[in-house]
């Protein structure tokens, strides 16, 4: 991954999640989480204080080792069991249909292959499972995709691979997910390049 992959991004990275809107917006997409929950991306825990009452466990899968470490304070006052249980969201170490719900903020993005994330949890969530989602992506506008498709390949040369043009709704329904619900917006204090997230509850069909 290099020096730069492995040790500034992931720094850059809790810094900039826990600005502007993301707190608000963490709290609303934890939202009805219950059961043992699996969560892709985890980084640096920037969710551990929205998890609800109803989650009995969270199995965190993070590729990181300097973003788990960024992680202890916000572990040290968990009110849930969290466990690094894996290391990629590509290939999920759990067996089939066992866990209640999934968690994805703002991952998908650099994922490489993220239809195989997708994929995969789908097939660890139970029948009816709940995938709840906050994802930024392709935007709702023309004249604000003609930048993203210029800037993208800068995005992902600065931030790990970070794709700014990925059609998240697309891709769940391709996944074979039923989406519940959805809100399409653009992140308050955010560039609109960056800040067209998808938000919503999915579930596996």
């Amino acid at each position: 991954m290099g020096v730069y992959n492995e040790q500034v991004v992931p720094r850059v990275t809790n810094v900039a999640c826990a600005m502007g809107e993301a707190g608000r917006l963490r709290g609303r997409v934890c939202h009805g989480l219950a059961g043992e929950v699996v969560e892709i991306g985890f980084g640096s825990g920037h969710n551990v204080p929205y998890y609800p009452a109803a989650v009995t466990g969270v199995d965190a899968v993070e590729p990181s080792d300097v973003g788990w470490k960024l992680a202890a304070r916000r572990l040290d006052g968990a009110r849930v069991p969290v466990r690094r249980s894996g290391l990629d969201g590509q290939r999920l170490p759990f067996p089939d249909a066992g866990h209640d719900a999934a968690l994805s903020t703002w991952t998908l993005c650099t994922i490489p292959d993220a239809e195989a994330a997708l994929s995969e949890l789908r097939r660890v969530l139970k029948p009816g499972g709940t995938l709840h989602f906050v994802e930024h992506g392709l935007a709702p506008d023309a004249s604000v995709r003609r930048w993203q498709y210029r800037l993208e390949p800068l995005q992902k040369r600065l931030f790990g691979g970070c794709h700014l043009t990925r059609p998240i709704a697309d891709l769940l329904r391709t996944a074979g997910f039923a989406i519940t619900e959805l809100d399409v917006f653009y992140e308050k204090g955010a560039p609109r390049t960056l800040g067209a997230d998808t938000l919503g509850v999915a579930v596996s069909a």
